[in-house]
């Protein structure tokens, strides 16, 4: 009765049973947790001690980190655990939020320890790592975009090359992304001269730190695959357009390369046109997309908001 008292106490505490949760899905090192709870090290550091002391979490050292996941037998602490999270419901926004934020940090381990990216730094991006047409790819976006782009925003810009490309459209721009490194080595990038009007800025694309309908264009290149909801991502993307304003969509069609699900922590593998006009929802006017063949099939979709009538956007040249 006092070990099942202990485990039942170290459970019944809000922040513990997120951790939890998050456990389930995999193993996570205290930084980790930190960036997806937004809590500080200190204070998670003492909840993961208490859950570990009480046997609900199982902890092992790896050279500077300790990562922590869930016991694996079905029977004591490991099945008290599971018993507790099969009561706990998929719509609750705050374990929403927790599974948004760990699909992003899975996603960032899985690019950093990427031997392109450790050898290759500033110049790593996706569409290289997976062999992609990234030169065609980047023709296509230039003939079915405007000459004059106004202001534009990059969600997920990375390591910024796609403000890089875009800069002599465009009066400003802004990448945002919610890794730090990638932020880093952005900055890096638009520190070169005909650059400095663009800038890039920590924050979640599904919370941006931006007012309603600020930008002309909102750009996402191979980050839904990403999202855990996309569906959310994209209707804050909309958010920051302006009426009549275009998203661009950069994206991998639907596939079955389990590979990217696994080495590169893909979400979702690739979208069909349908699903794309699904999550675009009643407030885009969703424009015939283009296709980019290669290794794996790249589509090009560019939607306009639908405050006022559509901007003529022709793709049919770009093809």
């Amino acid at each position: 009765m006092d070990n099942l008292l202990a485990e039942l106490r170290a459970c019944a505490e809000p922040t513990r049973l997120r951790i939890l949760a998050l456990a389930a899905r995999g193993s996570f090192c205290v930084m980790e947790f930190t960036e997806i709870l937004g809590q500080s090290q200190p204070r998670l550091s003492r909840h993961l001690r208490l859950l570990g002391e009480a046997g609900l979490l199982d902890r092992s050292r790896e050279g500077a980190n300790v990562w922590f996941s869930l016991p694996g037998a079905e029977t004591g602490p490991g099945s008290l655990v599971r018993a507790l999270l099969s009561r706990l419901t998929e719509e609750d926004e705050i374990l929403a939020a927790d599974r948004r934020q760990a699909a992003r940090v899975l996603a960032e381990r899985a690019r950093i320890a990427t031997e392109s990216f450790q050898k290759r730094g500033a110049a790593w991006d996706e569409m290289n790592a997976l062999d992609l047409p990234a030169e065609a790819v980047a023709q296509a976006l230039m003939g079915a975009l405007p000459r004059s782009l106004g202001r534009l925003l990059d969600i997920g810009t990375g390591t910024g090359q796609m403000l890089e490309l875009l800069a002599p459209r465009i009066e400003a721009g802004l990448g945002i992304d919610a890794s730090r490194a990638m932020l880093a080595l952005a900055r890096a990038r638009l520190s070169r001269p005909g650059l400095t009007h663009c800038a890039v800025k920590l924050g979640d694309m599904y919370r941006l730190p931006i007012a309603d309908g600020s930008y002309d264009h909102v750009v996402l290149q191979m980050v839904l695959h990403y999202a855990e909801d996309p569906a959310a991502a994209l209707a804050e993307a909309c958010r920051v357009l302006r009426p009549g304003g275009s998203l661009v969509i950069i994206d991998l069609a639907l596939h079955d390369n389990a590979d990217c699900m696994t080495r590169l922590a893909h979400r979702w593998p690739g979208f069909s046109d349908a699903r794309i006009a699904e999550l675009c929802g009643a407030q885009l006017a969703l424009h015939p997309s283009l296709s980019i063949p290669g290794p794996l099939e790249v589509r090009l979709w560019i939607a306009a908001r639908l405050d006022v009538p559509a901007m003529a956007l022709d793709l049919e040249h770009a093809q």
